[in-house]
């Protein structure tokens, strides 16, 4: 007997202005009739226990294509083994994966049962289509969360979990992506005596180390060093979301940002964020900077997004970067022994660190017992256990999302070299960037898509020197504030 679908499913006309037109509409459809996951058939067996319930039945599981995932998608027999759930693992970019699911929250026939619930292009503005999760935790007939919810990272938690309201979960933390400085510590030690005396300051990465300094390291290599390394800085600048990222870091660190109460937008999430703030004479400040910045940086940057920029830093192309924290394991199998890492350079007011984290969600179009199934993976996938198995995986990675793994005695020793667990090298990095005072949360509001697109829009042309600093931050201001003045569709 089929279970009803849920009442609060989200409407189609909802779910349809989330796609960006008629043609990514199309496009949409298109990958979704191209895909051979099909729909799932889960069947309940109460006698089995909390574990087994669901054995036999099949889930489908949309996800980006990130290192955890990876690393999953790789050896899904240990799930399969508790559960005797077989799991289907579709992996895409993450434009394509945000039309997909916009597509299949709309018919209201779940495809996916999991979502890769990206906190601004899927949760943001798809919240109404996720289960609550508290309807799940709080079911005695249900796995529970191993050490609870308070074992995730607080700011992972909310950032990548909940939507507006403070007690809602929608999605479990399950990858943490975070910008930090990644620099060339073998060149920085040869040269750290001269660089001293020629710049005034020991060029070392701390947390005293400003953006001004970083500046001045950078030309410093451009102008010693290029027997050793091309340029001493490279950026993700690429005409891509990777340069609003990249730029976000230098604007927050200014006392810049996209809308007050940035922290409030950036952490929970508002509907309406209010005016603007890029015309802002801390984010023009920000944004001469950058522009600066880049006029030293390695020419090709503007071609790079983070792989580009990833690939050439463990070429041996730019003394540091700033970039995702998770190549670590690509550093240590290129650059064994030779790259450090710490949080990024302060501005003016802080530093700040672009946190790019995503939690494992569930479709509100699934029945009762598709989203109980679904449970079993979320919490399996999010589990201690699981993000450690991650740490260690040789296809995938990711790095913990709880605070528990952080503590495990194997994982505290893999911190320092030698390690069996490259992306740990970054720990005493990325835990300072998480700190309330240094996390870097872009806008998580329903529209951010459009306005993500002006943002790079603008910073390229700036780049490309077709308007100055201030003008695209003032063009920049008013094409958002456009975008969200045309407020959200709602459900009908």
């Amino acid at each position: 007997m089929s279970t009803p679908r849920p009442e609060n499913a989200v409407s189609r006309r909802r779910l349809l202005t989330g796609v960006a037109g008629g043609a990514a509409a199309l496009a949409a459809s298109s990958l979704l009739g191209g895909c051979g996951a099909g729909g799932s058939a889960v069947t309940r067996h109460p006698d089995a226990g909390m574990w087994r319930q669901y054995q036999g039945s099949t889930l489908n599981f949309i996800s980006e294509n990130t290192a955890p995932t990876a690393a999953i998608a790789a050896n899904t027999a240990p799930f399969t083994e508790l559960t005797g759930i077989n799991i289907n693992i579709v992996t895409l970019e993450l434009s394509a994966l945000v039309q997909k699911v916009a597509l299949d929250l709309a018919s209201g026939r779940s495809t996916y049962q999991v979502i890769y619930a990206d906190p601004y292009q899927v949760l943001a503005p798809y919240a109404k289509g996720l289960v609550d999760l508290r309807e799940l935790m709080a079911d005695p007939s249900l796995p529970q969360i191993p050490l609870g919810v308070g074992d995730f990272i607080p700011t992972h938690l909310e950032a990548a979990g909940k939507f507006v309201s403070p007690d809602t979960i929608y999605a479990l933390p399950y990858d943490c992506p975070t910008l930090i400085w990644q620099y060339r510590r073998d060149l920085f030690e040869k040269y750290r005596d001269r660089m001293s005396h020629d710049l005034g300051f020991d060029p070392m990465p701390s947390d005293a180390s400003t953006w001004d300094q970083y500046y001045a390291i950078a030309r410093w290599f451009n102008d010693n060093a290029r027997d050793d390394v091309p340029y001493g800085t490279g950026h993700q600048a690429k005409q891509h979301d990777s340069l609003m990222n990249d730029f976000s870091n230098v604007l927050w660190a200014y006392g810049g940002d996209y809308f007050d109460n940035g922290g409030q937008v950036g952490g929970l999430g508002m509907v309406d964020p209010g005016p603007c703030r890029l015309d802002s004479a801390a984010a023009i400040e920000a944004a001469n900077f950058y522009s600066r910045l880049l006029s030293i940086a390695h020419p090709a940057s503007l071609s790079w997004d983070w792989d580009g920029l990833g690939n050439a830093f463990a070429a041996g192309q730019v003394a540091m970067c700033p970039n995702w924290h998770e190549y670590a394991a690509s550093n240590e199998s290129k650059l064994p022994g030779k790259v450090d890492y710490a949080p990024l350079p302060r501005g003016p007011v802080r530093s700040a660190n672009m946190y790019g984290g995503t939690g494992l969600g569930i479709s509100a179009s699934t029945t009762a017992d598709e989203r109980r199934a679904a449970w079993l993976f979320a919490v399996w996938a999010t589990s201690p256990e699981i993000e450690l198995a991650n740490l260690k995986s040789k296809a995938g990675g990711g790095t913990p999302t709880r605070t528990s793994v952080y503590q495990m005695p194997e994982v505290v020793a893999a911190e320092h070299r030698p390690s069996s667990m490259p992306n740990i090298l970054t720990a005493a990095a990325v835990s300072k960037a998480w700190e309330p005072q240094n996390i870097g949360l872009r806008p998580k509001i329903p529209m951010w898509n459009e306005c993500d697109t002006a943002i790079f829009t603008q910073l390229s042309r700036m780049l490309l020197g077709d308007s100055g600093p201030d003008e695209a931050m003032r063009d920049t201001a008013a094409q958002i504030n456009r975008i969200v003045s045309r407020g959200w569709v709602a459900s009908s």
